[in-house]
């Protein structure tokens, strides 16, 4: 379930030919058009929830709003993706289903990074492009693994790359691979056997020999979202498709990439928006006999409500106050970005856990979709940055702005 990297004008674009594609279809990106995308989603989000099975109707959905392709750069004949854009589509792409928006944001987020920090063979890229207007094309990084865990807490992966005469092969065990059953392209991160290997992503078509997909993925939350174990038996690609680094030249990511993390982290202020939906129609509806009269006129209900729009006012104002500094091009946006993931994720599940609370059994049957909500936020602790990482850089970096200067020696 790890989430990539752009939406910072902060962070240059990588020198890149001028050549310019012929211009893809632009999505609508209205509140309206977003809703009726949401409304998609949540049609099918119950019966995926409940089988675990790949959601392909709600991919097509995004697929057919032309969502999928944001992030596609313009030189690809794409429109982009900025960053108050990229949390308004995925809270409404999170409040219809968020395995849903999930999936489609690992996809995004790899269109973004291609735009700043091309890695693609061009011509396998622009057949990517291509590819994207007629079917969905799905992508992701396939990082984690399970000796490993999260590869942003540091260390090497144990899935290796050798190089043969006509180009590698990959052999290793990933864990985690969102969007597994559904990807066109696997981006695996590997290494080679040396002393100071090359690191970085190799480009594996879904449809390459060796590719094996174990159902691994029984999870609390999130339950269509395939995140399953993926085996690379002696997976062969050819020699462009890895364009690996040596470990002694990798330089640590530039913060301001945390920023596409808005994104993920606001698909989840989405489940709570949904959340919180149910819970002011079952106030409106419940009737109890000893009250005669719906719950919503009670000021404990009132409360509990403007409780939760609290939260999801500081929710939403966090997201959106740190994306228009990252687009105004504010140098201390990237540090805000990475504490704002913790705070976002607290006020949501805040958010959700009082309607639930508030509701007592009815919040916590299947048979409303608020259990579901209360499952499926939860998951938005497991992104990074987590929050003992996230609090952890933010306090070290004003600790160390607070330290007394060293005087000048005379």
């Amino acid at each position: 379930m790890t989430a990539p990297t752009d939406l910072v004008s902060a962070v240059p674009a990588a020198q890149v030919p001028d050549d310019t594609a012929p211009a893809l279809p632009v999505a609508d990106l209205s509140d309206e058009a977003l809703a009726r995308v949401t409304a998609a989603l949540a049609s099918t989000a119950e019966e995926y929830d409940r089988t675990g099975e790949f959601p392909w109707a709600g991919v097509h959905a995004v697929h057919d709003a032309g969502l999928l392709r944001l992030g596609i750069a313009p030189r690809y004949g794409g429109q982009g993706l900025s960053p108050t854009d990229s949390i308004r589509v995925f809270e409404a792409l999170g409040k219809g289903d968020p395995s849903v928006a999930l999936i489609s944001s690992m996809t995004v987020f790899q269109h973004v990074l291609q735009g700043r920090a091309p890695f693609w063979p061009e011509q396998l890229y622009r057949r990517v492009v291509a590819d994207s207007l007629e079917r969905p094309v799905l992508l992701n990084a396939i990082r984690a693994e399970p000796e490993l865990g999260a590869p942003v807490r540091g260390g090497l992966p144990a899935t290796k790359i050798r190089r043969t005469a006509d180009g590698w092969v990959i052999r290793g065990h990933k864990g985690f691979a969102t969007s597994s059953e559904g990807l066109s392209y696997h981006l695996v991160w590997v290494a080679t056997e040396e002393d100071d290997p090359l690191l970085g992503h190799a480009i594996v078509p879904a449809d390459a020999p060796g590719i094996e997909i174990v159902r691994t993925w029984d999870h609390f939350g999130l339950r269509a979202s395939s995140t399953h174990d993926v085996l690379y038996h002696d997976v062969v690609v050819p020699e462009e498709y890895f364009r690996g680094e040596r470990l002694s030249a990798q330089t640590p990511p530039d913060a301001a990439f945390a920023a596409v993390g808005l994104g993920a982290t606001a698909l989840y202020v989405g489940v709570a928006r949904a959340a919180q939906e149910f819970f002011l129609r079952f106030a409106h509806e419940r009737v109890p006999t000893a009250l005669g009269r719906p719950i919503v006129t009670t000021e404990r209900i009132q409360t509990i409500a403007g409780e939760i729009e609290a939260q999801l006012i500081a929710a939403e104002e966090i997201a959106f106050g740190i994306a228009r500094r990252l687009e105004d091009g504010d140098p201390s946006a990237p540090a805000r970005v990475i504490v704002a993931k913790p705070l976002i994720a607290r006020a949501a599940i805040l958010a959700v856990q009082t309607a639930v609370a508030a509701l007592g059994n009815p919040g916590l049957t299947r048979h409303n979709p608020l259990e579901r909500h209360l499952r499926d936020v939860h998951c938005v602790r497991v992104h990074p940055p987590q929050e003992d990482s996230a609090l952890l850089a933010a306090g070290r970096r004003t600790l160390a702005a607070a330290a007394p200067q060293t005087p000048a020696a005379p």
